[in-house]
């Protein structure tokens, strides 16, 4: 591994597929032409619709997404993490699906979101993730030669740091949370996650996110960010608008927060 710069991207994605991927494209053209060598895009970045039409157009939205990521990252000659969109799966579900992809376009690692979001919140939003899409049974660690090893994750898993452990136990020393976090929990939660998931397990964080209405009802907090394994907030892309948050990924500085504070070497449980 060595230092390199990775982005966050922040998008207000909606239920049409093809200016998602415009506004998706526009942004990657942004961070490549800032030096970012991995480019990381958010939960729902082809599509943020209703469950229900998510499900019903996930072939041709799982084959865009994946034909969109190849070509990105082929030529922006980047690392691209699609950080979430639908995939066929058992039963007439789908898989909320990350896929990793390298500069010559080929797929590294593929991880199926594990925890699914079943929530009725206070302000009267009712989410029931599990009605369209399975979850996934793996952890995902994908370690690259060049930009360290990478913990797949997506959104309402931040929620279940014994997942974190897991990835951290099998080498991950970036954390990749991609979300789509509702406004309503996003102004409590989003942030102290991000950091308590950094802090615990010594490692960077990088997580982009939704912002703004999306459809009907459908908020998101945005704050796309970087934190780095002191917890510090090293990029935040705000709260308003889609944007980037940029940061340096440093091997030293996850070495030097280890050695100062060696908590994953304390483990007793």
């Amino acid at each position: 591994m060595r230092s390199y710069l990775a982005a966050a991207v922040q998008m207000t994605s909606t239920p049409d597929l093809a200016a998602n991927l415009h506004q998706a494209e526009e942004w990657i053209d942004f961070a490549s032409r800032q030096g970012c060598e991995l480019i990381t895009l958010p939960e729902n970045f082809s599509f943020m619709g209703p469950e229900a039409d998510k499900a019903a157009q996930a072939a041709e939205i799982a084959q865009r997404s994946e034909e969109f990521l190849q070509k990105m990252a082929q030529r922006f000659q980047v690392t691209l993490l699609g950080g979430g969109f639908p995939v066929p799966g058992p039963e007439g579900k789908v898989f909320n699906t990350a896929s990793l992809v390298d500069p010559n376009g080929i797929e590294l690692a593929r991880y199926h979101k594990i925890h699914l979001f079943d929530v009725n919140l206070p302000d009267g939003n009712t989410y029931q993730e599990s009605r369209t899409v399975a979850s996934g049974k793996r952890v995902c660690v994908y370690a690259h030669p060049h930009l360290g090893s990478l913990g797949l994750s997506v959104c309402y898993d931040i929620r279940f740091p014994e997942l974190y452990r897991q990835l951290v136990e099998q080498g991950a020393e970036i954390l990749l949370i991609p979300a789509a976090f509702t406004a309503f929990t996003g102004k409590d939660h989003w942030q102290i996650l991000v950091q308590c998931r950094a802090i615990e397990n010594t490692a960077y964080v990088i997580a982009p996110a939704q912002v703004g209405t999306h459809y009907q009802r459908r908020q998101c907090h945005g704050h796309a960010m970087i934190i780095d394994p002191w917890g510090t907030i090293l990029a935040d892309a705000g709260g308003d608008k889609p944007g980037v948050a940029i940061a340096e990924i440093s091997p030293e500085r996850i070495q030097q927060v280890r050695r100062q504070m060696p908590s994953l070497r304390h483990r007793q449980l």
